[in-house]
Formats: C-alpha cells, structure tokens, sequence
C-alpha cells in the first residue's frame, strides 16, 4: 500500500510546487495567485503573442481554477484576470485595432452588433491611454456580475462595461477556434506545443 501511495503523494507535491512558482517570460513576472474582488484567482497559463516572427506582448490568464478546456473557460462566469505586458512600446489604439480583428475572426455579424456598445466602451476607454509603453501593466478583468473592467497600470479606465458577453467575447479572441495566436493559446491553456 505504501508503495501505491508515496509515488501518488510525490506527485502531488511536485504538482502544487508548480502551482505555486511564478512564471516569467522575458522579465515580466507572472505571480501564482492574483485578486479580482476578493477572489483568489490562480495563474492557469501565460504566453507569448507573436506576430510575424515578433513578440508583442506576454499575457497571463488567472482563473478560480486550473482548466484547460477553453469552452468552459469562455463560459464560466466567475471572475477572471486577462494580464498583458506589452515587450514594445505601442499606440493603446493599435491594440484596441488588433481586439476588434480577434473579435471579427471569432463571431459573426449579428453577434458583433449586439458587442458593438459594449466594444466601443471598452475601446475609447484604451484609447484614452495613448501611449502604451512596454512594461505597461493592462488587466482586463471578468467581474463576479459578469461586468468587465479596464484597468492599466493598477488604474481603473473607464466605467465597469455591464455586458455580461463581452468578456467571454474577449477570451474568444485568445481561446477560440480562430485564435490571435495559436501558441499562445497553448500556452494559456498549458496544452502541448
């Protein structure tokens, strides 16, 4: 019995040591836990957003929970933390330009016009940041009403967006069946390369 046992309880340790050590990718720092609303969220997975062979940014998923099914990652609605740390200095607008191609990749018409208040709102809050230097912490958070906010540099922007299908609309940006970036979906979901 104790043969069967101590091999399960090694793994065990071993597996909640990788829980609780930080990721870095490049020089930024992905801590293990991270709050939304007093809720303790874990680091699922954390990547690198490459873009004709160059690298944009890093990005981090926390969830309540580890998964690695995107669907019921999508569909959850409890709160959740999108980390990105642009690696080059960018326009807030660029990105907001390169949401709205994740966006148009992954829904059809009619659901991107039933988005189209809650993008704009979320839009014109980036672009009132401008300059988006690398090293710019933007954290793009589900709320446990299901409302999403902006935050950058540890800043709220803009009014929380109350529609409840915007943020499941984002991930699918990253985690849908068109992703921005297949690898970094991967990594998000800490599935095979």
């Amino acid at each position: 019995m104790l043969r069967v046992i101590r091999p399960l309880l090694a793994a065990a340790l071993l597996s909640a040591s990788i829980a609780q050590a930080a990721v870095v990718l490049g020089n930024v720092e992905f801590k293990p836990r991270e709050t939304v609303q007093q809720r303790a969220l874990q680091l699922n997975g954390a990547g690198v957003r490459t873009r004709l062979g160059f690298k944009v940014y890093v990005m981090g998923l926390y969830l309540r929970a580890p998964r690695t099914d995107a669907g019921a990652i999508i569909n959850d609605r409890g709160e959740k933390r999108i980390r990105i740390v642009p690696i080059h200095d960018l326009e807030a607008r660029q990105f907001g330009d390169a949401l709205i191609v994740g966006l148009e990749k992954n829904h059809d018409a009619a659901a991107l016009s039933a988005l189209k208040p809650s993008t704009d709102a979320l839009l014109t809050a980036l672009n009132a940041v401008g300059a988006v230097k690398s090293g710019t912490e933007i954290f793009i958070d589900q709320l446990g009403n299901g409302a999403t906010r902006l935050l950058v540099n540890g800043e709220q922007r803009g009014e929380d967006i109350g529609d409840k299908g915007l943020y499941p609309a984002l991930l699918r940006v990253w985690l849908g069946e068109r992703p921005a970036d297949p690898e970094l979906r991967n990594a998000l979901l800490r599935q095979p390369q």
